[in-house]
């Protein structure tokens, strides 16, 4: 069964920018990883800093996988985590 993550990011409008550019380079290095499905970045309609993450792998160790990528590491924990106000992770086997 594949596993799905659903993340909802917040930053300051200020930072919109600067985030949205680091996840959408992290979009073209985990569209590329071996285990991932699907990898979409929203950006929440009259939520300026707001910001949905849709990603589907084979299996949650594909995931674990992708956390260890240095693409991940680089962009997505060392610039966009630190410029977020709020941060909601779900997970989910895709039926």
């Amino acid at each position: 069964m594949a596993f799905a993550v659903v993340a909802h990011y917040r930053c300051a409008p200020a930072d919109a920018a600067t985030a949205r550019d680091a996840l959408l380079k992290a979009r073209a290095g985990s569209r590329g990883e071996p285990a991932n499905l699907a990898y979409e970045v929203h950006e929440v309609v009259g939520e300026p800093g707001g910001f949905v993450l849709y990603e589907q792998y084979v299996d949650e160790g594909g995931f674990e996988a992708h956390k260890a990528a240095p693409h991940f590491q680089e962009l997505v924990v060392g610039v966009v985590w630190p410029l977020l106000i709020e941060r909601t992770v779900t997970f989910a086997e895709v039926l």
